[in-house]
């Protein structure tokens, strides 16, 4: 009897009950909350569904994210595998190829001058960076920190782990990715707030041709040029311009359905299980997390405004032939800031088409991170 009662206050005590901290449960209970936004209000839940199941279980079973050297039989925990295809800055980069694959990059080279609303929408970052720096981080995670407000999960994980700021990993790649589904929340007020209902109504004349010429011929130049002047951005750029020159090739169909499906959807399950798993309790509930937080959310609101006046700027020049409001889609979060132009557009003016001219500054948008973070490796060396 004794040997039951004993065996069975071992396997009880072996439960996650009794070794969870208050911080553990607090931060399943956040795990459900972003479940919630996934699933019930469908807030980007190809990102959020598998970033908050790795939360979920790295706050149950913390082993999971175990290192093989702090374990006696020298095997690490399965995220842990995972998490080191992100230090290692592959599975961003697997996320460009995909992103290329699936964007059509006409707008931006039917309309370059796009070009110059994607690199306003970098001011976030750049105001981040000092804000960063202010409230005490080193240069490195500063840079890291801000890259947030380009609201480009990928690129933010990029930079973090090239600059070695891997203990930051999880506060900003959450940041940036729960930024990215809140955008059809966050951009509007600042739009509205920055333009006028005339200036919202204003309907640009539709894009001309690309040819296919045209189309094969920009993903190369732009890996030359971005690549020759920045190295380090070689791995983004490089891939981003990959997927699209299999997708604009026309010779390559199989490539451009596996970069874009089956390869991209396989990726975002392994980068965002393993993100999920980097917020344990431990590593997610500290003060600077708040400041991360904090830190993103100005960075993205800069990001937007700047695009947004910059179109302004535009539109007094050509006389109102551009509507600010594509501006806002410099912000990389692909599609879904382009989207977020057309919707309060076509508020305005429910006949305005703006989507595809907004995809101009979008696209750029994905450049001008990339070129951002390939600027902070420079600065510092890596």
């Amino acid at each position: 009897m004794n040997y039951i009662i004993e065996t069975m206050g071992n396997l009880i005590h072996q439960t996650a009950f009794f070794n969870l901290t208050v911080g553990n449960y607090l931060m399943i209970i956040v795990a459900l909350v972003f479940m919630y936004l996934a699933i019930a209000k469908e807030y980007e839940p190809l990102l959020l569904v598998p970033i908050s199941f790795g939360m979920l279980l790295v706050n149950m079973f913390p082993n999971i994210m175990a290192d093989p050297a702090e374990t006696s039989n020298g095997v690490g925990g399965l995220l842990h595998y995972f998490y080191l295809l992100d230090e290692w800055s592959i599975l961003p980069s697997l996320i460009f190829m995909g992103v290329g694959a699936m964007t059509d990059f006409a707008p931006l080279i039917a309309n370059p001058i796009s070009f110059l609303m994607g690199a306003a929408a970098q001011l976030g970052i750049y105001v981040a960076y000092f804000l960063a720096i202010l409230l005490g981080f080193n240069d490195k995670a500063a840079a890291a920190i801000s890259i947030i407000g380009g609201a480009d999960g990928p690129t933010s994980i990029f930079l973090c782990g090239k600059l070695g700021q891997t203990e930051y990993m999880g506060p900003i790649a959450v940041a940036a990715y729960s930024y990215m589904s809140l955008v059809p929340i966050i951009q509007p007020p600042i739009m509205k707030l920055l333009t006028t209902e005339d200036e919202r109504k204003i309907k640009m004349e539709q894009l001309r041709p690309v040819s296919k010429l045209e189309r094969i011929l920009f993903p190369i130049i732009v890996t030359i040029v971005v690549v020759m002047v920045l190295p380090d951005t070689a791995p983004l750029v490089g891939m981003l311009m990959l997927g699209n020159l299999f997708r604009e090739s026309g010779v390559v169909k199989q490539l451009t359905e596996t970069a874009s499906n089956a390869l991209m959807y396989i990726v975002v399950i392994l980068l965002g299980t393993s993100v999920g798993a980097t917020t344990s309790a431990e590593a997610f509930l500290k003060i600077d997390t708040l400041k991360i937080v904090a830190l993103g959310l100005v960075a993205f609101a800069f990001g937007t405004a700047g695009g947004v006046l910059l179109g302004k700027l535009m539109c007094k020049i050509t006389k109102g032939k551009i509507n600010p409001l594509i501006g806002s889609a410099g912000v990389s979060a692909v599609p879904m800031a382009a989207r977020v132009s057309q919707k309060v557009g076509s508020q305005a003016d429910p006949t305005n088409f703006l989507l595809m001219h907004a995809m101009g500054p979008n696209v750029a948008g994905v450049i001008g991170t990339a070129v951002a973070a390939g600027t902070f490796m420079a600065i510092f060396g890596v």
